[in-house]
Formats: C-alpha cells, sequence, structure tokens
C-alpha cells in the first residue's frame, strides 16, 4: 500500500479520488490482513466454545453476511470513493447530523475493540514462545508492547506499512494453506458427525461472535480514494478478499474439528489452531502455526490502525472531533493515531478475550447495519438493488440480537459495557455540536 495514511499534508487523495497508487494486491491484502487476524487465530477458541464441531458451518454462515454486506459496500465505495470508507457512507446516508455523527464515533469505538483484540491474541501467542505456562500479565505485557511497536510502524510512513502488509499476509496465507492441506489428511470423521453439533441456537451464536473475523473488509474502503481506479478496483478487491478468507476459514476449520475434539478444543482454547497442527505436524506444526499467528495478528494490527486512523482523522477533520486530533504530532502520526493506541491499550487491560470479541462483534453488526440502511436513501446514486441491500440489513440486525443474547447470559459485563460505549458516542456527538456549533466539511 503506497498511500499516504495518516498525514495531513498528504490528504490530496482524499479530495482526488484515484490520485494514489494502491493497486489490486495491496487492496486486498488490506481486506485479508483486516480478517484472517481475528477469524482464526484470535476468535477460534472463542467460536469453538459456542459452536462446537460445527463452527465450520458458523464461518460459512458468518461469509454469507459478510458477503451481502459486501454488495453494499462495494456500491457505496464505488460511487462515493474517499479516504473515509464508511464514515463517508453514513454521512451519505443519513446527512450530516447526530445520527450519522454518533454512528460514525462508535464505528471508531469499534475498531478500538478489534485491535485489542488483535493485541490481545497476539500476547498470547508470543507468550507461549516465553514459558509453557504463560500468565496473564505476561501476555498482556507483550499485547501492549505489539501496539506500541505497530503504531510507530505505520507513524514512519506508509510505503514501509505497506511493504510490511503486503509481505506478511502471503506469508501467513502460506502456513494456512500448509496447515489445511496437510491437515485435512489426518481428519477422523466421526469429530465432524452431525449428531455431535450443538443446538442451532449455539451454531447461530457462533456465527455472531466471529463477525469481528469478516469485518475487516471494510477497511479496503478505506483506501479507496488512494486507488488508480476505485470504481472497478475496489468492488473486485472486496469481493476476492472476502471469498478468498471465506475458503481459507472453512478448510482450517475444518481442519481443527476434525483432529480436535470439543473437550480438546476447549483445553486449547487459546492456541486451539495451533494444537490442531501436532497431529499431523508434531511440534514442529505447533511452533510453525504459533509464528503464524504472530504474523496473522500483527498483520491485523497494522491494517486496523490503518483504517481507524483513517476513520479518525475523517471525523476530526470533518468536526465530530477536536481539530487536533487530525493534526501530524510525530513523523506520520496524526492525533488520533496515537489516541487510538492508548484507548486500546486501556480496553486490553480492562477485558478478556471473550468479551473483547464479543463487543467488537456486536459492535460491527450494528455499524454495518446502519451502512446498509443508510444505502437504502441513496439507491439512485450507487444503482444497488434494493433486494439485496435489505437482506444484507436484515441478516446484521438479526446477528445482531442473537449475539447479544449470547452475550448477555456469557458476559453480560460486555453487553453493559457496549451500551455505555454507544450512548457515550451519540452523547459527545450532540455536545460537541452544542458546544462548537460545528457544520460538516464537505471534503470527500
Amino acid at each position: 500500500m503506497t498511500t499516504s495514511s495518516h498525514n495531513p499534508a498528504g490528504r490530496a487523495s482524499a479530495i482526488d479520488p484515484g490520485a494514489g497508487q494502491i493497486g489490486m494486491a495491496a487492496a486486498v491484502s488490506i481486506g485479508i490482513g483486516g480478517m484472517i487476524g481475528a477469524g482464526i487465530f484470535s476468535i477460534l477458541g472463542v467460536v469453538a466454545h459456542a459452536a462446537g464441531s460445527a463452527m465450520w458451518l458458523a464461518f460459512m454462515l458468518g461469509g454469507i453476511v459478510a458477503l451481502l454486506s459486501t454488495y453494499s459496500y462495494a456500491k457505496l465505495g464505488a460511487a462515493f470513493p474517499s479516504a473515509g470508507g464508511a464514515v463517508h457512507f453514513l454521512v451519505k446516508g443519513f446527512g450530516d447530523g447526530v445520527l450519522a455523527g454518533g454512528l460514525n464515533l462508535f464505528m471508531w469505538v469499534g475498531y478500538i475493540i478489534s485491535l485489542a483484540l488483535y493485541a490481545t491474541a497476539f500476547g498470547g501467542y508470543a507468550a507461549t514462545f516465553v514459558t509453557t505456562a504463560p500468565s496473564p500479565t505476561l501476555s498482556k505485557t507483550l499485547a501492549v508492547a505489539a501496539v506500541v511497536l505497530l503504531t510507530l510502524l505505520n507513524a514512519f510512513g506508509p510505503k514501509l506499512m505497506g511493504r510490511w502488509e503486503s509481505s506478511i499476509v502471503t506469508i501467513k496465507v502460506a502456513i494456512l494453506v500448509l496447515f489445511a492441506a496437510v491437515g485435512l489428511w489426518f481428519i477422523r470423521p466421526g469429530y465432524l458427525s452431525p449428531d455431535l453439533w450443538p443446538p442451532t441456537d449455539s451454531i447461530l451464536f457462533g456465527a455472531g461472535v466471529l463477525f469481528i473475523g469478516y469485518e475487516g473488509f471494510g477497511l479496503i474502503t478505506n483506501a479507496a480514494a488512494d486507488m488508480r481506479n476505485p470504481r472497478k478496483l475496489l468492488p473486485r478487491a472486496l469481493y476476492t478478499s472476502v471469498i478468498v478468507v471465506m475458503a481459507i476459514y472453512l478448510a482450517v476449520s475444518l481442519t481443527v474439528s476434525g483432529n480436535l475434539s470439543d473437550y480438546e478444543i476447549e483445553r486449547a482454547r487459546d492456541y486451539a489452531l495451533a494444537e490442531a497442527a501436532k497431529p499431523s505436524l508434531g511440534q514442529f506444526g505447533f511452533r510453525l502455526i504459533a509464528i503464524a499467528a504472530l504474523f496473522s495478528t500483527a498483520s491485523a494490527i497494522t491494517a486496523t490502525l490503518f483504517g481507524s486512523a483513517n476513520v479518525c482523522y475523517m471525523i476530526a477533520r470533518d468536526g465530530e472531533l477536536p481539530i487536533g486530533l487530525s493534526r501530524t504530532e510525530w513523523k506520520d502520526a496524526s492525533g488520533g493515531l496515537l489516541l487510538t493506541a492508548a484507548l486500546v491499550t486501556a480496553v486490553m487491560l480492562v477485558f478478556d478475550l471473550s468479551g473483547i470479541t464479543m463487543m467488537g462483534s456486536a459492535a460491527f453488526l450494528l455499524i454495518y447495519a446502519a451502512v446498509n440502511a443508510g444505502h437504502l436513501n441513496v439507491l439512485k446514486e450507487t444503482e444497488a438493488k434494493a433486494a439485496i441491500v435489505s437482506l444484507s440489513l436484515i441478516t446484521c440486525l438479526a446477528m445482531f440480537a442473537v449475539l447479544c443474547v449470547y452475550t448477555w447470559r456469557q458476559q453480560p459485563a460486555a453487553i453493559a459495557a457496549l451500551v455505555i460505549f454507544a450512548a457515550l458516542s451519540f452523547a459527545a456527538e450532540w455536545l460537541y455540536r452544542r458546544w462548537t456549533g460545528r457544520k460538516l466539511k464537505e471534503k470527500f
């Protein structure tokens, strides 16, 4: 990705779509990097806890919901290419009001939760290289270190970040494909028997929990302003990244379910993927997957920092946050990037992996539903089919409702925190508008 990701001096591309140099490979890398880090390595144990041996089916259902939203994002991104992505879509769909502004702030909160998830998973896998019985303190320390180092990587410029992202995506996909190709030969068919599947509602809960593993495709739209030809390239990159990730998720989840019993998956909940490599590749496979997990979660942090920095930049530039957050503070790091990293650290220190996963998935299901709802107001401009956009809206809301029920049963504190975050987002937007008398600056 050769993009001016968060340098205000380089923001001409946000006004002149297509002026940048992002090509198909880099765009797909952003999407895959934002998805695979969460879906397989970060949340596999949480999904398995809900869906059991049918987690591959949960991954497929989650992928279908994501594909429906991909259609909406592709149409919106092609019609309204900008560095703001969904920030821009919400304003276009709902106008410049408290609703769009509050949703944009809540989306930024969603990115913060996602980053906390990826960093927490990174810390858990990294700790296995230090000791066989890592403590929570060690894992969290390594997680914080990852956020600091990768924030520095973003600060030192988009070219460096682009080379890192493209290389790391290639490595982790190659390792996962190797894992699936070998592991599928060692599957025990009995482990996949429908007789062992949990109730249908548990499978649906699993699909809802893992939605955060697919939401990363939306990050591609944040790079639309820097694409050579966003109207053609953006839809292709979106569909390609989601379909590739769905295929990888299905193959890997089948391999895990077919090689480990539900008890073994639960016992190795934080590193189930690495544990599933042992039957076919032994200890070497365990370490190989653990290394891939480090690459993958680091890649997800990098890609999401890029997208969240753009979101924060656009929100601050247009007056929904203090303008100081859009200024460059050090190197290419905006105030928004630095604030995002600080808030990510705070979330990691307060919640565990399961709680972060549930909050993140619920937040993005709500945001994607809102984008689809707003899209219905601009169908003439995007030339999208109302039936598909409506179906996407309904599936996102249905999955959100199912996930909220599950989360309330498992982690009521996470639901309470999510409600508070949402309330604060809209309250902050309303108060900031009253305080500043702001009007949106249409510079997309």
